[in-house]
């Protein structure tokens, strides 16, 4: 009876927490993947030791996104100029793009590749980002662009700034971020600019789509910020405290959960947060402020999220996932 009752009040627990399922981290500074539940128990992670002793590894991984189907996560090394993917079941690693170790932007070289995504089409997409271009691979060929090569000015979807976000709209277009000037392009799937917005913020990070034509972003920056704008700017929410433990320091990704809270990577803090935007605070961490690690509990630089839903037993749904 006892047993029950406690199985009974941690899944009360679950429920109440302000994760709702698991979140996978891009923990960058340590070299891997790591999916965490709201109790932080660690329910999948790559690489493990037979891995590493076997040479399959990650280097400086900067994003982890789910892949449509739920067998795998790519996952782009961004010192490394390469996009690879990850088997999830197997832990088969796969290179997908970029010539390991080589920076450069002709055939298979990237320039710091950002927010990798594989599409439904199986298309794969990343923000090349000092090549100031956003790529559409296929069989490892680039087989559509926007931007041209080199030439780093606003003036999309002619030419970008240097790019650090994305992210795929549900039409087939790309929300895309250029860090000079701070703008926010729409851009649709037969490359033409719907509407650009330069966002209140010194360096906007991997905007996402919410409803009613909003754009949750991060600001990559100290003390940096999570917020809410419209198509014209408005800040419609901001959690932005300026100092003391709620202080965000180059937050790179903000994405929001079912439940209406916020998760954030705080990159330079060495953790995860989750913000409830109703009381503007934060409610939930992975991780140590300040603190660097990599035991049980602690980070190093963790550079991307992707959320997770769980089943019975706290089995992760990876097939659940969907981009956008």
């Amino acid at each position: 009876m006892l047993g029950l009752l406690a199985a009974i009040a941690s899944a009360a627990s679950v429920l109440a927490s302000p994760l709702p399922g698991a979140l996978l981290i891009a923990d960058r500074g340590n070299d891997r993947l790591l999916l965490v539940d709201s109790q932080h128990h660690t329910l999948w992670h790559f690489p493990r030791a037979q891995d590493l002793a076997r040479g399959v590894h990650l280097y400086f991984n900067d994003d982890a996104f789910v892949q449509p189907g739920g067998k795998w996560i790519v996952s782009n090394e961004e010192e490394a100029h390469t996009i690879v993917s990850i088997n999830i079941r197997t832990y088969e690693r796969i290179h997908l793009y970029g010539t390991p170790g080589v920076k450069g932007s002709g055939p298979n070289q990237l320039n710091t590749p950002d927010d990798a995504y594989v599409l439904p089409n199986v298309m794969l997409t990343v923000a090349d980002a000092y090549n100031c271009r956003i790529l559409f691979i296929r069989s490892h060929r680039i087989v559509r662009q926007i931007g041209t090569t080199g030439v780093c000015r606003h003036d999309p979807p002619r030419y970008l700034g240097a790019v650090n976000g994305d992210t795929p709209l549900r039409d087939g277009g790309v929300l895309v971020s250029e860090i000079q000037g701070s703008w926010i392009d729409d851009i649709s799937a037969n490359g033409h600019l719907r509407w650009a917005v330069k966002a209140p913020v010194s360096y906007p990070s991997d905007p996402q789509p919410l409803p009613r034509g909003r754009i949750l972003l991060a600001d990559y920056a100290s003390p940096g910020a999570a917020l809410i704008i419209d198509r014209h700017g408005k800040v419609l929410w901001r959690y932005s405290p300026s100092s003391g433990w709620g202080a965000l320091d180059h937050p790179s990704l903000a994405i929001m959960l079912p439940n209406g809270d916020v998760a954030v990577n705080d990159d330079f803090k060495h953790r995860v947060v989750v913000i409830d935007p109703r009381k503007n605070r934060i409610v939930w961490q992975y991780g140590h402020a300040g603190v660097p690690g990599r035991g049980s509990g602690f980070l190093n630089t963790p550079d991307g999220l992707d959320f997770v839903p769980l089943g019975a037993g706290n089995v992760p749904l990876w097939s659940a996932v969907h981009h956008p």
